[in-house]
């Protein structure tokens, strides 16, 4: 493959945070912050008012739309095409992953196609998706999905592989390990933390071509939510329902973030982030 291998590293332990305050506290102050900006944007007359609402504006339109059964079917359809595609994703990109960093002659075998088909937009794929499945079908934005996170998980887990310590590998093969035991007990604890970097990715980018995916017509989620809002000139509720997809971004980090502390309790990375 010729990505740089310091792109599939895992993320660096963060920085040390301040004594005395608690670690959620920067993050919410930083919240705060970006709130006070969009609240006095427009009411400064820096930005027009009918263009860019305050952001009192935007969560009142949120909180009233929340109140619908319309607002969580689409929040529903979003988050079923999101947690469906991922899985697919993720099982495809382990398996393939493994045998791709494992077999040399089927890595080489493929590495043209590979570095081929992953630079494609998942987003040109829509017209396909519409032609095959059509706009109602969540098939269609399945295929958009697991397109767009297959790649991210693939591409770490082959690093995770060849990352494995060449005198472990000798040492295993020593033991006339097969290559199940050699895949479980040598290759695997590993990988896993290129396997767990490549889900936290995929997730973000499957939850933007699930939300993607209703803005361009298809299914009816979220995106298609914020279609609407537009179509009816419902400037605050769009920016309201931009908010609720970030914030689902967001709780799809820290779900992810708390995957890996629990899958990786011995990692110099986690044991950093929670000051081991």
């Amino acid at each position: 493959m010729s990505i740089d291998a310091r792109t599939a590293r895992p993320a660096p332990a963060p920085v040390r945070r301040a004594r005395g305050l608690p670690d959620w506290s920067p993050g919410v102050l930083g919240l705060v912050g970006f709130a006070l900006v969009l609240e006095l944007l427009p009411r400064t007359g820096l930005v027009a008012e009918r263009f860019f609402p305050p952001f009192s504006a935007m969560v009142t339109a949120l909180v009233r739309a929340m109140g619908t059964a319309e607002f969580w079917d689409a929040t529903g359809q979003t988050v079923r095409a999101w947690a469906t595609g991922l899985a697919i994703a993720v099982a495809l990109g382990i398996g393939l992953g493994l045998l791709l960093g494992s077999v040399e002659v089927v890595r080489r075998a493929t590495a043209s196609t590979v570095e081929f088909l992953r630079p494609v937009p998942s987003v040109a794929l829509i017209p396909l998706a519409v032609l095959v499945f059509g706009t109602t079908s969540i098939r269609s934005t399945l295929l958009l999905v697991v397109y767009a996170s297959f790649w991210q998980i693939l591409i770490q887990v082959v690093y995770g592989v060849q990352d494995v310590d060449p005198v472990a590998r000798e040492t295993a093969r020593s033991y006339q390990l097969g290559r199940w035991a050699r895949v479980r007990h040598v290759v695997w604890p590993t990988a896993l933390p290129y396997v767990l970097t490549g889900v936290r990715l995929g997730a973000a980018v499957a939850l933007i071509l699930a939300v993607t995916a209703g803005l361009v017509g298809i299914g009816h989620g979220l995106g298609w939510l914020i279609g609407s809002a537009q179509s009816g000139n419902d400037v605050p509720l769009v920016y309201g329902l931009v908010l609720f997809t970030g914030l689902l971004g967001v709780l799809i980090n820290l779900l992810a973030r708390a995957l890996e502390r629990r899958a990786l309790p011995w990692h110099s990375s986690v044991r950093a982030d929670i000051g081991g």
